[in-house]
């Protein structure tokens, strides 16, 4: 059962990915904060990686 999971998982991260930009902005958000919770060295990569992917989702200071 564990492979199976982990391989949806990462169908569903790839899917995400994909339509990241068509997502509201507090679902970006939410997904971004369950995706590096324990994972803090991940952040800064990982919000670069999206606003790399889709501009549209560079937030303004």
């Amino acid at each position: 059962m564990q492979v199976n999971e982990e391989r949806f998982a990462l169908m569903l991260g790839h899917a995400a990915l994909l339509v990241w930009g068509e997502m509201p902005r507090d679902i970006q958000e939410s997904l971004f904060e369950i995706a590096v919770q324990g994972h803090p060295e991940d952040r800064d990569p990982l919000a670069k990686l999206l606003h790399d992917r889709h501009p549209r989702t560079v937030h303004s200071d």
